[in-house]
């Protein structure tokens, strides 16, 4: 199965219902194992999908269920497109690989944002394993509405 980058559908249908306050809320980052038995992408709704019966959730020596909190939200505007960045997240002293990642609401019931692929299999052993955001743009920034 696979990975598709992606701003999740239901996402943007919350959004505009008001349902999410990226700033305010709690946004956590879970990681994807590698080789998920499923695909993740737009269709993706919830954490729950990745934490199902054949949890595809990454799972290791000191990477808690569910991720961490993704820090410092700024969310600014460049032209006519809104983005909301993130502090890069470290996964400290873990040994766990992933292929990629899903950003969800903790504080809104678990939905889903955005999946990631990080290109291929990414893993730390007994050591950090960083997501670094890219920079802020209205063409780079990961959360964007345009």
């Amino acid at each position: 199965m696979g990975i598709t980058t992606a701003m999740c559908t239901t996402f943007k249908q919350e959004l505009l219902g008001g349902i999410h306050d990226l700033d305010t809320d709690s946004i956590k980052l879970a990681l994807i194992k590698a080789s998920p038995g499923r695909n993740y992408g737009a269709a993706t709704t919830n954490l729950s999908e990745l934490q199902a019966s054949t949890s595809d959730e990454a799972s290791g020596t000191n990477y808690s269920a569910g991720g961490q909190v993704l820090d410092s939200p700024s969310i600014t505007v460049s032209g006519t497109t809104a983005m909301c960045d993130f502090a890069d997240e470290v996964f400290s002293n873990v040994t766990v690989s992933a292929d990629g990642c899903l950003i969800y609401n903790a504080g809104q019931s678990n939905k889903a944002i955005a999946v990631i692929d990080f290109g291929g299999t990414v893993s730390a052993t007994a050591g950090d394993l960083t997501i670094e955001f890219p920079s802020v743009g209205a063409s780079t920034t990961v959360i964007r509405i345009a």
